[in-house]
């Protein structure tokens, strides 16, 4: 008798059908909380959203971010607020895709994105430098660095409006 049923369940699974998928031709959609490749992101500006805190570097837990800050002028403004991220590295061999780095920063300037296809052929390649990461301008809209009026962007975090 079960080798009547272990028969059945073998038929059952040749009439099936294979369940792989063709990777380079067929792609499967990633799940909604994914955590992949890392992005910059900026304003609708094109202001940079990354203010140079370091406060991912620091919630990192496997070290995999390096970040220095410089400051601001009105003459070349990358960021609002006073500092913005003059060196922004990440290496993705020392890199767990904890998103640590994604709830620690206060601007949601560092998302982590669905992009799954990483590869490198060397340890230096494995480095996403801040040009590698950082989401490209819209058209139509002026980059970074910007020249501003005095005061106009001192604020790193925009004043968040009160829900009635």
């Amino acid at each position: 008798m079960n080798m009547v049923r272990g028969f059945a369940t073998t038929l059952k699974h040749v009439i099936e059908g294979p369940v792989t998928i063709e990777y380079p031709e067929q792609e499967r959609p990633v799940r909604e909380r994914f955590k992949g490749r890392h992005a910059l992101k900026r304003y609708e500006n094109g202001l940079e959203k990354c203010i140079g805190c370091s406060l991912c570097a620091a919630a990192c837990p496997a070290d995999a971010i390096w970040v220095e800050a410089a400051e601001n002028t009105d003459e070349e403004r990358y960021s609002p607020g006073e500092r913005y991220a003059k060196t922004y590295e990440i290496n993705m061999l020392r890199c767990i895709f904890c998103g640590y780095c994604e709830d620690a920063c206060p601007t949601e300037a560092i998302v982590l994105e669905h992009e799954y296809r990483l590869s490198f052929n060397d340890r230096y390649d494995a480095i996403y430098t801040k040009d590698m990461l950082i989401d490209p301008v819209p058209p139509g809209v002026q980059g970074t660095p910007q020249v501003t009026e005095p005061g106009k962007f001192t604020r790193s975090i925009p004043d968040m409006e009160n829900p009635k």
